[in-house]
């Protein structure tokens, strides 16, 4: 994945360790970036539906879509800083900070590319 921002350079973002054709000619050290979020009782009641009538929870998904964006975003403004061009060996996590709330964290290692 290649993340762009208008009017900075591109960040490429991997879950391999090293990028495939490319070397890393240094290590810049962990970067990582966290969202929270909390559901809507509109959607609780519209998922609690769809739970029994079955079928995908798209108001959850889209949730979590969106946390995850901005726990990318988060992360690759630490790599920017940095002078990263790219984060290897990416991962997500997640765990549930209270009722009805949950926290996306995204983490890699920042590197410059040869």
């Amino acid at each position: 994945m290649l993340h762009k921002s208008e009017g900075v350079r591109p960040v490429l973002i991997i879950t391999s360790e090293v990028p495939a054709g490319r070397q890393i000619a240094e290590v810049l050290g962990l970067v990582q970036g966290s969202a929270v979020r909390g559901r809507h009782i509109g959607w609780d009641i519209v998922a609690s539906l769809r739970q029994i009538l079955g079928g995908e929870m798209v108001e959850y998904s889209r949730l979590l879509q969106d946390t995850r964006r901005a726990a990318i975003s988060r992360m690759v403004q630490e790599a920017r800083i940095l002078g990263a061009d790219a984060i290897v060996a990416m991962r997500f996590q997640s765990s549930t900070i209270a009722a009805a709330t949950a926290e996306m964290v995204a983490y890699g290692t920042a590197v410059r590319l040869r």
